[in-house]
């Protein structure tokens, strides 16, 4: 995720997404708002007797308010370090830990698949979350009578962090206990098979947590639909991984004696031609036997229409190449696409030769075949013999 960078721990890029600085404040009206019914709670549960005329008088009620969804959002970062240093520990690399609408995510360089390291990492976060909240407790129990709007924070802290953690071992997958149901499920299944369970339960979690939020809260609809859009996110990324094991760059490229080219002196209108004729919407640009640059459909619509024969490839056409190795993995292709946002690749060799092209286009072909020779588990590496050439 993307965000404002505040800092750093251990290592890790600490991050604050928009979002967070709009719900930070929402969350402090809301606590308090209800100041008053929470306290209520709080002296039910720890058998305390917090004063709520002192917690409301003048603008009291705001302070703790702002205090206490400061020291939530505080502990969710606590919660998503326990994720991040316990798989720092298994040798994973965390991106960051950015804080956002929905409280806190840990940015792994990659997932794991190995059931037992999946597991230690996804129950991690919700057992800070217990040690946090058994903390507030004692401390609550330690304050005296007279620091009242201290011990309301506390006391909400302590309440929420045991919340906070039983509500993220449901199991919604992307949430923790979802992993955990992978990870449980992966002990005798692939994991991509697990995957496609976990995110299957997540999808109708979602839905009943978005029924139940029509009536109760509507941000618990929003929450749903993200956990819906996370589940199929990830289910799809795991399952193309798997499809694509062994698979490489090389396996599915155009090569280059099949490759269409463009020179750069190309004018834009011939192009344009070029691009009906051959259903084409993207070509390496060559300056003779070099490789000078892409260019793509919108490249060309970028040039007015008048002015499309006066135009030529090299002049609207992007320098700036994301390349890769023929033998890379697959993965790795679709990896740099969305990283670059391209839809396309020039592969190039040790040596700088343009040895072909893949895109997207390529990828989902290869993909659907895949797909239709059989199951994820079936599937025997480097086994490529019926991939297609697409173009």
């Amino acid at each position: 995720m993307r965000g404002i960078r505040i800092g750093s721990a251990f290592g890790i890029p600490i991050k604050l997404d928009l979002t967070f600085l709009l719900v930070l404040p929402f969350f402090a009206w809301l606590i308090g708002n209800d100041v008053a019914q929470l306290t209520g709670v709080v002296n039910d549960l720890f058998g305390s007797a917090i004063d709520v005329g002192v917690l409301t008088a003048g603008s009291m009620q705001w302070v703790l308010g702002a205090a206490a969804a400061l020291g939530l959002f505080v502990c969710v970062l606590f919660h998503e370090f326990g994720h991040s240093l316990v798989a720092m520990r298994f040798g994973y690399e965390i991106d960051s830990i950015t804080l956002w609408l929905f409280g806190g995510v840990a940015s792994f360089a990659e997932m794991p698949e190995d059931w037992r390291q999946e597991l230690s990492i996804a129950i991690a976060g919700p057992i800070v979350s217990v040690a946090l909240g058994g903390i507030s407790y004692v401390a609550f129990l330690a304050l005296p009578a007279t620091l009242d709007p201290v011990k309301f924070v506390i006391g909400y802290l302590a309440l929420t962090n045991v919340v906070l953690a039983v509500f993220n071992m449901l199991p919604g997958f992307p949430m923790d206990g979802g992993r955990v149901l992978r990870a449980l499920l992966a002990r005798n299944r692939p994991h991509a098979r697990a995957t496609q369970i976990a995110a299957e339960v997540g999808k109708v979690f979602a839905f009943l947590l978005g029924l139940f939020g029509l009536f109760a809260n509507l941000f618990l609809v929003a929450l749903a639909f993200f956990i819906y859009m996370g589940a199929s996110s990830e289910a799809q990324q795991t399952v193309m991984k798997a499809a694509f094991q062994d698979v490489t760059v090389r396996d599915v490229m155009t090569p280059r004696e099949q490759l269409d080219v463009v020179d750069s002196g190309t004018s834009v209108a011939e192009l344009l031609e070029r691009m009906f004729t051959e259903r084409h919407t993207g070509y390496p640009v060559m300056d003779g036997d070099r490789l000078v640059g892409m260019v793509t459909l919108d490249d060309a619509r970028s040039v007015r229409e008048v002015e499309r024969d006066a135009y030529r490839v090299g002049e609207v056409m992007s320098d700036e190449l994301a390349t890769i190795g023929p033998d890379e993995d697959a993965m790795t292709a679709i990896e740099q696409m969305q990283q670059h946002d391209v839809g396309r690749l020039p592969v190039v060799d040790e040596r700088g030769e343009v040895v072909g092209l893949i895109s997207r286009s390529d990828l989902v072909t290869a993909f659907n075949i895949i797909q239709s020779r059989g199951t994820l588990s079936s599937l025997s590496p480097r086994d490529t013999s019926s991939l297609p050439n697409p173009r």
